[in-house]
This record gives structure tokens, sequence and C-alpha cells, in this order.
């Protein structure tokens, strides 16, 4: 009998001290924000992503919140970024009143099109928020020169892209801001978390008081002031430190939970590939000097019509994949409170309705792994 147990789309994996840190955490006095475990996550956070500083927040979505306080945003600013997003990409900015602008995505990476922003930059734009799609480097040095040009802001969203780079520099460190999540459908996780990274140390500064509420309550307890008052605008994004404990655990290992995840992409792309050249099917693409975390593997389908089809032809083997993002721009929040930028968003409409994200997790066995391809060879295309 052939072996048709389930194979899940994603699975969160254990590296093995996270719940002897939990326990840790919670038989000591610090068991709020910023305990031990905090200090030992954000130094590995901040290393891995190249920063100046780490702040870890509760969600990634805290994080996005957290740089739309950090740029002084004021009803009717704009702010540029992908259509091909989570909708925190776009909150995050709408809640301060700003119009996120809607630019559209490259076919290869599926990464915001560089070369569509000036267009729809206009004297309200304050800052342009790029997406690391499946890990793999937006073209940072054109963004960051379009940035300088007319004095712009850039925030990484990381979220996919924690222990990728681009030309050698860690994705994080690019922009003024970058932030990352620690969902459980992440490379290294603690359920529910997320993390401002700080290329400055003026915002670094600034966000540390937005996080605890809006005031210096971290510079009390260092010592620094004799007393914490309100000073600027803020709220509570601080994690409790047994969840920052869950994560060290596994930022402690984030080699050993990295290759397999690396192996498990390669060996799809190649049993992949002549499939894929001979049927009209696109396989992921990653520029010269540019490495990715193996976040996901995906397969963009000739149509709509055969995403649905493979998907559900994985399904009857008891196989579970999945599509991506729906478009924001043509979304009923993205018409009330965006805008799409004067290229439109043609890209971003075909690949919604042709991708097609394969399980990938680091427990992914071989045998399960064989399934998978096989079941997509079968796809009759």
């Amino acid at each position: 009998m052939p072996d048709l147990s389930p194979i899940p789309f994603v699975k969160a994996f254990l590296a093995g001290d996270e719940l002897a840190y939990v326990n840790q955490a919670f038989s000591s006095a610090a068991v709020v924000g910023d305990g031990p475990f905090t200090a030992r996550a954000t130094e590995l956070v901040t290393k891995l992503a190249g920063g100046i500083g780490s702040l870890l927040t509760t969600s990634c979505t805290h994080a996005l919140e957290m740089t739309a306080l950090l740029l002084d945003l004021e009803p009717g600013d704009e702010v540029i970024m992908p259509s091909f997003t989570f909708v925190s990409t776009a909150n995050a900015y709408a809640l301060r009143g700003a119009v996120p602008v809607f630019v559209d995505v490259r076919p290869d990476t599926l990464n915001l099109d560089e070369r569509q922003i000036e267009a729809a930059i206009t004297d309200r734009t304050k800052a342009i928020v790029v997406v690391h799609y499946a890990g793999v480097a937006v073209e940072m040095d054109q963004v960051l020169a379009i940035a300088a040009k007319y004095g712009l802001a850039v925030v990484e969203d990381n979220a996919h892209g924690l222990g990728g780079s681009y030309h050698g520099r860690p994705l994080g460190s690019l922009g003024q801001m970058a932030t990352q999540s620690f969902h459980g459908t992440k490379n290294v996780h603690c359920g529910e978390g997320g993390a401002l990274v700080l290329n400055d140390a003026d915002l670094l500064a600034r966000a540390e008081v937005i996080r605890e509420k809006g005031t210096n309550r971290s510079q009390f307890f260092r010592g620094q002031v004799d007393k914490y008052r309100w000073i600027d605008i803020g709220s509570s994004y601080l994690p409790a430190d047994p969840l920052a404990a869950f994560l060290t655990a596994q930022l402690e290992r984030f080699d050993e939970i990295q290759a397999p995840r690396v192996s498990i992409w390669q060996q799809y792309d190649e049993a992949l590939a002549d499939w894929a050249d001979s049927h009209g099917v696109t396989r992921p693409t990653v520029p010269e000097g540019c490495v990715h975390p193996a976040h996901m593997y995906y397969l963009l389908m000739p149509s709509h019509e055969d995403q649905l089809g493979l998907i559900a032809h994985l399904r009857e083997r008891n196989i579970t994949a999945a599509f991506h993002y729906v478009p924001l721009h043509s979304a009923p929040a993205g018409e009330k409170y965006g805008r799409v930028g004067p290229g439109g968003c043609e890209v971003t409409d075909r690949v919604s309705g042709e991708l097609v994200r394969l399980p990938l997790f680091t427990q992914l066995t071989a045998d399960e792994q064989a399934r998978v391809i096989d079941g997509v060879l079968s796809y009759p295309l």
C-alpha cells in the first residue's frame, strides 16, 4: 500500500531547549518583558539581521506599526509598497491615516518593481516599504538610490528573509528599519512574535520609548534616569520573557534549522526543473548576489485553473499545498485606504492566481518530499 499519511504545508519545529528555557523563564522573577531571555534573543536577532540594534515585539505586525510611528506619519502622507504582500504591511500605515500606494512586482522575483517606484512618488510620499518575497532580496541598490534622491525612508518587511543576504549584506541591514516575523509558520518562531531591527541610533533610542508605552522606562531600569515618564507616543509591544525564551532556543540553533530547509529547497528545484521548463511552469528566480533562507518553494502555474488544479491534485494524495497573497490593491480595504501607482498591478494580479507553495519545513523527510515531487510530476498539464 502506498503511504498516504498527511503531509502538511508547514509544521512548527522544536529545536530541543524551548520548554526548558520557558520553564526557566517562568521560574524566575523576570517573567515580564525585557528579561534575560529577551536580551539574549535580541542579541541573536541583531547579529543575524546585521542592524545596530533590535527590539523584540509581540508580532511582525506590531513591528510594522512601530515603523509607522517612527516615521511620524500624518493623514494623507503616502507610503509606497507592493500590493503582493500580507495585509499587515499596509494596515500599519493606514492606521496612522497614511495612504498605501500599491506598486506592481517584478515577474521574476515577485518583489517590488524598482523600475516603477519613481513614477509613484508625489510630494506626500514619506517612505518606501520593500518586502523580500520568499527571502529573496529586492534590488536594494536601486531602491536606496531612489530613496536618497527624494529624501525618503526605506523600511524592509523582512518577514521571510532572516538569514538572507544581498551582495554580502544581511537582509534587515539595508533600510533605516526592518521588521521580522517569528510566527509559527516562519523558519524560526515562538508561536507569535516579531522584532524591529534599527540601523539608525536615533531611531533605535526613540523606538525603545515607543515600545514602552511612550515612556523612558528602559532608561530608568538601566539607572540612566531617576524616574520614568511619558515622553512620546507609544504602545505596549513587549513580549513576555517566556516567549523570548522559546525564541532563544530556536535562534541558538538557527544553522541547524536552516540546513535541512536549504537542502529541501534545492531538491525541489532540481527535481522539478525539467518538468517545469517543458510545461510552462516557472520556478523561483534567485538573482546573482542574493542568498535566501529557503523560507518557501513555489511554482507559478500556466493558469489559474492549473493553480487550483495542482492544489486539488495534491490534496487527493493527502498533501497540502497553498496559494499565497490575494492582491491588496483590489481588496475592499485596499480600495478604501490606498491607491494604485501609475503602472498598475498587472503582474500582481496574474501571479496571485498562478502561485502554488509546496510543503517546506525542517522535519520534512526524504520520503515525504519524494511523495510531493511525484505528486507534482503526475499533475496532467
